[in-house]
């Protein structure tokens, strides 16, 4: 998996634990990329400061502000980037979206289709091995998976759909 066009801002989709933050590794080992990781920020920023969704809500839209003009300034250089932040709501999409456009360069939003029940496996794995910078419980995965939409063609994104493997 490499990524694709001169200039792309790659965006990842998927439910906790789908594969995401694995998929945007592979797509920033291709030259002349750039993987920036809400996960890997926050960690490093807001050590235990985030225990709720509240929380991570506060600390990630902050992290967005300061993220997004650096993140347009890499995309107008000619530098891909990969972005490991979810865009897993409309919302989430729209900002993502934008800020291609505002570079004018072109996006790739990689679904990973995975359903729930692997995602719950590989989350409790994931826990059980201590490597993820947060651990996410059943309740909150719930929780989160509760405002998950799916992308749709009608929302103008180059969509590359990744199923379960």
């Amino acid at each position: 998996m490499t990524p694709s066009s001169p200039t792309t801002l790659h965006l990842l989709c998927g439910k906790i634990a789908s594969g995401k933050s694995t998929l945007a590794s592979h797509l920033a080992q291709a030259g002349g990329s750039v993987l920036i990781s809400e996960d890997q920020w926050l960690a490093q920023l807001y050590p235990g400061q985030i225990h709720s969704l509240a929380d991570y809500l506060q600390h990630a839209q902050r992290l967005k502000e300061v993220l997004e003009p650096l993140v347009i300034a890499m995309l107008r250089a000619g530098t891909c980037v990969v972005l490991d932040f979810p865009a897993n709501t409309l919302a989430q999409r729209t900002w993502l979206r934008a800020l291609a456009d505002r570079a004018c360069v072109d996006h790739r939003l990689h679904f990973l289709d995975v359903d729930e029940g692997t995602c719950r496996t590989r989350l409790r794995e994931r826990n059980e091995r201590g490597e993820h910078p947060f651990s996410t419980s059943e309740e909150q995965f719930a929780l989160v998976c509760r405002y998950f939409v799916p992308p749709q063609a009608d929302e103008g994104l180059h969509i590359v759909v990744h199923p379960a493997a």
